[in-house]
């Protein structure tokens, strides 16, 4: 008797732990409409108020309301536009403010993934609202995600646009994405995919932040997901070891789909005479090479012109074929 009642206690336990790790359903945050605020803020390299000039002005004439964050001063003269404190109170002012309806991130650079742990996202999590940006606003993307359950959009960010791209498919794919319009976009095939069709809710970003996280609270769930990927400025080497870090931690067994991004200004390392030699196409292939999902190249996101708005967090789907397509709903479709 006293065997089959702990035997009860230990069932209870075990299906707890397992409820408990259920991921909760997605957040959508409302879309924007005509008249809605949108915060622009450097949460990590300075941002030069004077290169955002134009993004202001065209963030306008779409008819948004603009609110720019404090730390943003052409006379600092440091890496950042603030000091650690000053970055952090921008932000939280920005997550609290309820009339902001989206957060866009300026630029990239480095020093985002100093804030998440510090900032309070208890009025977020009551007023939800888009964060937008790419590179080293992945850690945002993938925090929100994992800790709050809430979609947030990869996309260009202010720096980049400028009169000569306002009108490309990049930036007005950003207005699409916060307006709730569907998103879809035909790809060139490569010679290099791995045909197939996949449906899961689309996870990722800039693949030297997704390592950088792993192991801590921020670190995405990737079983049944698609996941993007992208990067710049990386040696081969480089990659091919990040890439097997999630191969061994049992990050890519499961996807359901890779999106390859833009993977661009990459470097040879050389060692006596001796260069790796080989593709980011081999590479990623050599990676995944024990697993049967498809897998989509060149795909138009990452630190190129053409960087198309993915919602993370909301269902996608990916063919590839003779056609090549990712299409992103403007709700999870995930929700139970």
């Amino acid at each position: 008797m006293k065997k089959a009642f702990v035997l009860f206690l230990l069932s209870v336990v075990i299906s707890g732990n397992s409820f408990s790790q259920k991921e909760r359903d997605i957040i959508v945050p409302n879309y924007l409409k005509s008249g809605d605020t949108i915060g622009l803020l450097a949460p990590s390299y300075k941002q030069n108020i004077n290169e955002i000039e134009f993004a202001l002005k065209w963030l306008d004439s779409l008819g948004f309301k603009v609110l720019i964050g404090n730390c943003m001063d052409t006379k600092k003269s440091s890496l950042y536009s603030g000091t650690e404190e000053e970055r952090l109170a921008d932000f939280q002012s920005m997550l609290d403010n309820p009339s902001v309806k989206a957060i866009m991130a300026t630029r990239g650079g480095y020093g985002a993934l100093k804030l998440i742990d510090r900032l309070d996202f208890t009025r977020f999590n009551q007023h939800p609202k888009w964060l937008c940006g790419f590179s080293d606003i992945t850690c945002f993307h993938s925090h929100l995600n994992k800790v709050y359950r809430t979609a947030s959009i990869h996309s260009v960010m202010p720096f980049i646009i400028t009169p000569e791209n306002c009108n490309n498919e990049a930036a007005q794919s950003l207005i699409k994405a916060l307006k709730g319009e569907p998103l879809q976009y035909d790809i060139s095939p490569n010679s290099y995919n791995r045909n197939g069709h996949a449906e899961g809710e689309l996870i990722g970003g800039n693949l030297s932040l997704l390592v950088s996280l792993t192991g801590s609270i921020s670190e995405m769930e990737f079983d049944g997901k698609i996941l993007v990927i992208e990067d710049c400025d990386e040696y081969y080497y480089h990659i091919d070891r990040m890439l097997t870090e999630l191969r061994r931690a049992g990050k890519l067994e499961h996807l359901a789909g890779l999106i390859v991004g833009e993977f661009v200004r990459l470097k040879e390392i050389q060692t006596d005479g001796v260069v790796m030699g080989k593709k980011i196409e081999e590479i990623v292939l050599e990676n995944c090479r024990d697993y049967h999902y498809p897998i989509l190249f060149n795909a138009p996101v990452g630190h190129v012109r053409n960087n198309y708005a993915l919602r993370l967090g909301c269902l996608c789907q990916m063919e590839v074929g003779e056609n090549c397509v990712i299409r992103v709903e403007n709700s999870s479709s995930l929700n139970k």
